[in-house]
């Protein structure tokens, strides 16, 4: 996990905990959409020399544990990973449904969090967030 990597003249470890959300929170991130976007996602942050080390599609958000060289800005991969895979769904998707229009897909901002030395909790945290929301779920149903 605490692998440190290296440039030219530089050793780095660079971790970022991102979460970003589709247009509108639409809760489309189902089904074979949601298989596809992760090998999507992994091919994209490989063009920009980064690393998914843990993702998780949830109904209406997506978590990502991604390592980033520290010669490009964290902004610079996310955009061009949420841009591109907003391109990508509106090309395979974009016919059959209407809601898919490319650029629009995700939202505008996004969070991201500097891992450190807490990267194996946020892999974690990441890894159950889905039980974790039906747990919540669930007990909200008994009040």
């Amino acid at each position: 996990m605490d692998r440190i990597e290296s440039l030219n003249h530089t050793k780095w470890d660079c971790k970022y905990h991102v979460v970003f959300i589709p247009k509108n929170r639409r809760t489309v991130l189902y089904g074979q959409l949601r298989k596809h976007l992760g090998e999507v996602f992994h091919t994209l942050a490989q063009h920009k020399e980064s690393r998914i080390e843990e993702g998780h599609v949830m109904r209406d958000h997506v978590h990502m544990l991604i390592a980033i060289p520290p010669k490009y800005a964290v902004s610079q991969v996310v955009r061009y990973i949420k841009g591109k895979s907003a391109m990508h769904l509106a090309r395979v998707y974009g016919e059959n449904k209407r809601n898919f229009t490319g650029q629009s897909f995700w939202a505008r901002g996004y969070f991201v969090s500097t891992v450190g030395r807490d990267a194996q909790m946020i892999q974690d945290y990441i890894r159950h967030q889905e039980e974790e929301d039906a747990r919540l779920e669930q007990l909200g149903l008994w009040r």
